[in-house]
């Protein structure tokens, strides 16, 4: 199925635009993986196995754990196809789950570091990043937005600015959202 990105506007089958929206949830990504996982290949059975979801839409957004799945599943590899298939999402969480949310170092079972930890997620993201930055880098290489397989859209939050903020493959910069 052969299919081109389209900017900012619906594709040429009757003028819909198709969009998957993949919630956060951190390790609870699981579920839709396992959601994702089923679609694809409910259109493999229709269509062959060579399809992938990314062939049938126009827009893969995801925030949180949900941008993660969206950047794995339109990632091209040296063909052109994604990288990854649906059905490889919950394996590689199962893998991968302690370098993409790692825990605290301090035991939270206790009362006190109960405390401390929901103090430090109201003062600033839950996990820091860099372990999750060096698997994308490892995983996915040097892609950026714009040079995936169809179009991707990441909303984020800046907590030190407070404010909303989207990254996009039309552009491939973020821009402030209202």
């Amino acid at each position: 199925m052969e299919k081109t990105k389209s900017p900012l506007h619906g594709h040429t089958n009757g003028g819909l635009t198709t969009v998957l929206s993949i919630d956060g949830g951190g390790i609870r990504g699981i579920i839709p993986g396992v959601m994702l996982a089923f679609l694809e290949s409910m259109l493999q059975k229709i269509d062959g196995d060579h399809v992938r979801l990314v062939d049938y839409l126009d827009w893969v957004v995801g925030m949180s754990t949900g941008g993660l799945m969206a950047s794995m599943l339109t990632t091209p590899n040296k063909n052109n196809h994604p990288l990854y298939a649906a059905k490889d999402i919950v394996p590689f969480y199962r893998q991968h789950c302690l370098k993409i949310f790692p825990q605290p170092r301090y035991v939270y079972s206790s009362h006190i570091g109960k405390i401390i930890y929901y103090l430090k997620c109201l003062a600033g993201p839950k996990y820091n990043g860099k372990s999750l930055c060096k698997l994308l880098k490892e995983t996915l290489g040097d892609k950026h937005l714009q040079d995936m397989l169809t179009n991707v859209a990441i909303p984020t939050t800046d907590m030190l600015a407070d404010r909303k903020r989207s990254f996009g493959s039309t552009g491939g910069s973020s821009y402030e959202s209202k």
